[in-house]
């Protein structure tokens, strides 16, 4: 969790407490760029009703999230999808 507050995680990925919890907020920016989601869990949680691709463009500080999120999520051996 260190390694969020060093990169200034802004949307709370520094207080996951769960692998679930960085996969959400991951999945969130996703979302939030109108990825269109494959998987039944995703599909669960992030209806597709309001997707418009499968390639989202993200801006400069969502890639650096996502990319700090992977990298938690490498770290604690994360296998939530």
């Amino acid at each position: 969790m260190l390694a969020f507050c060093l990169l200034g995680a802004t949307t709370g990925q520094a207080l996951a407490e769960s692998c679930f919890d960085l996969w959400m907020a991951r999945n969130t920016i996703y979302d939030d760029n109108g990825y269109c989601f494959s998987t039944e869990l995703a599909q669960e949680y992030f209806d597709n009703d309001d997707c418009w691709t499968k390639k989202p463009k993200f801006s400069k500080a969502e890639r650096r999230e996502i990319e700090a999120i992977k990298q938690e999520e490498d770290d604690r051996g994360c296998k939530v999808n």
